[in-house]
């Protein structure tokens, strides 16, 4: 090595020094200590996000919802609209993450924009409803991933589906898969992020350069593709079919808001984490138009598909369109691989979230929960939770196989709500405390938030009815009971054990107003001075 690359390698490294000096005085003028190594890159973190929000994989999985609900015009147009929707959401988040760019994320900013009266509640709620998305969602992605695998055996054998104890078997093999990635393989988190990336663009590819030249069943019209809209299978009325069909791209469309609680892993995360948010809400819809259309091209008969006994028709798709079960299992094994990325990722980030709001005193046993293992670098305990809890709500699935598909529903529901309500926030507020970040909306900034809190709303409706009609038990979505659940333990653990512990993020006395926005001084109602916290009574 000569002396030219020598230093520009020293240059480099006390760069990266420097910035993680930084970002670590910047975390402790929030309140908190740097625990946890500034391993990871905006790239890395991009990744995550693109890996979360698998969109190959997420709208392969719930490709029965829109097929029912409107076919070709509810997969390509809902598809654009829900983007949409969700890059005006992202670019909220990231507006309000420049200036708190911490792993408590969203209930942490809902926390520090609420006036002091009503911080600790707003906390509370947004953390729940965060957390609960976090383990939903995981969750989802995870049995869903144990789904389609199993369907792979009914390309050879059609009609043939998996019991309750082969599937949740399953599921927990690729639990205990992402768990011991996330356990033992953390230093190589970067890699396997930015890896993601690649295999998704690969596969996208592959997947649309083998269907559209082989195409054995034929191709359907640019009329079919692009404009065909049939919602006879769902039972609603068109019009309002066609929004319930928004789940698929709503559910896929949800993980750029976890990559929050990476932030405290990222050297500059003011900066990275926000553009990583909405950079990946941009790929994953270019990525989704890029996927769907081919498939749209080379669709077999709807009602063969939506007639498929394990419910995941995208294995039937390939098959026709190769002509082969193998052909249509290699097509499915990058789906797969996609799959893999999205579990590991989404665990992540669920783990952090746990951490982090163990770390307020949001869960019992915060203590625990709320600790890092040094030696690995990792919330140990927050990653066990996490994984425990998914794997015992895979048992609901003995129960009712209705219930557990209501966790897709549960998880956009927990999610949306977890990221309208900072939005809410900031909005009642006056946008007062964004004004000055560097990711700033500007004079659009009310028009962009107020169309994100007015689809939020719409979903919390939309994806709690039943996906078709007339309702059966076993077609019931019990997204709302689910919900509800989720709800009364967190208000039960708030009067049990949360009142006395959980005081809210903690608020410095000596806080920078440049990481605040430069807004938090001209506000007697605003928690920031000579009260922590610990000192306000509800």
């Amino acid at each position: 090595m000569d002396d030219k690359q020598t230093r520009r390698l020293s240059a480099t490294g006390r760069k990266a020094s420097v910035g993680e000096h930084t970002a670590d005085a910047d975390l402790a003028k929030l309140g908190y200590k740097a625990e946890l190594p500034r391993s990871l890159s905006m790239l890395s973190v991009l990744g995550l996000s693109f890996a979360i929000m698998a969109v190959p994989y997420g709208t392969s999985t719930t490709m029965y919802i829109a097929l029912t609900n409107g076919q070709s015009v509810t997969v390509l147009w809902g598809w654009v609209l829900v983007s949409l929707i969700s890059l005006s959401i992202a670019a909220s988040l990231a507006e309000i993450c420049a200036v708190f760019p911490t792993a408590g994320g969203v209930y942490y900013w809902s926390a520090m924009m609420a006036t002091k009266k009503w911080a600790r509640p707003a906390s509370w709620i947004t953390g729940w409803m965060n957390l609960v998305g976090n383990w939903t969602v995981t969750l989802s992605i995870n049995f869903g991933g144990a789904q389609l695998i199993l369907s792979a055996i009914s390309l050879w054998r059609e009609g043939w589906a998996a019991n309750a104890w082969q599937t949740v078997l399953t599921f927990w093999a690729v639990m205990l898969i992402c768990f011991l990635v996330n356990a033992f393989c953390a230093k190589y988190l970067d890699l396997i992020n930015k890896v993601c990336i690649y295999w998704t663009a690969a596969s996208v590819v592959i997947i649309l350069i083998t269907i559209l030249s082989m195409a054995r069943g034929g191709r359907r019209s640019a009329e079919f593709a692009f404009a065909h809209y049939d919602s006879s299978a769902s039972g609603w009325p068109a019009g309002f079919s066609f929004f319930v069909g928004l789940l698929q791209a709503a559910y896929t469309l949800t993980g750029y808001g976890l990559v929050a609680s990476m932030c405290e892993e990222v050297q500059n995360p003011a900066r990275e984490v926000p553009k990583a948010m909405v950079l990946s809400v941009a790929a994953a819809g270019v990525t989704g138009v890029v996927y769907l259309l081919p498939i749209l091209f080379v669709l077999p008969d709807v009602q063969y598909l939506l007639a498929a006994a394990n419910g995941q028709p995208i294995g039937l798709v390939f098959k026709q369109a190769t002509g082969s079960a193998a052909g249509g299992f290699g097509l499915l094994f990058l789906i797969l691989g996609i799959m893999f990325f999205a579990g590991i990722g989404a665990l992540t980030a669920s783990s952090r979230c746990t951490y982090a709001f163990a770390r307020d005193g949001g869960v019992p046993f915060s203590r625990l929960f709320g600790s890092t293992n040094p030696k690995l670098g990792i919330p140990l305990w927050g990653l066990v939770l996490s994984t425990v809890v998914d794997s015992l709500l895979g048992l609901i699935y003995f129960g009712s196989t209705a219930a557990f598909n209501s966790f897709t529903g549960v998880a956009t529901i927990c999610l949306s709500c977890a990221y309208g309500l900072p939005i809410l926030v900031s909005v009642l507020r006056g946008r007062r405390l964004v004004e000055h970040s560097t990711y700033s909306l500007g004079r659009f900034g009310f028009a962009i938030n107020g169309i994100c809190l007015a689809w939020i709303v719409l979903a919390i409706f939309l994806f709690s009815v039943p996906v078709a009609i007339p309702v059966t038990p076993s077609s019931m979505n019990y997204a709302s009971a689910v919900f509800a659940g989720f709800a009364a333990i967190s208000m039960g653990w708030y009067f049990i054990g949360g009142r006395k512990h959980f005081t809210g993020p903690p608020v410095v006395q000596d806080a920078d107003p440049a990481i605040k926005g430069q807004a938090l001084s001209t506000d007697d109602e605003q928690h920031v001075g000579n009260e922590t916290h610990a000192d306000i009574k509800i």
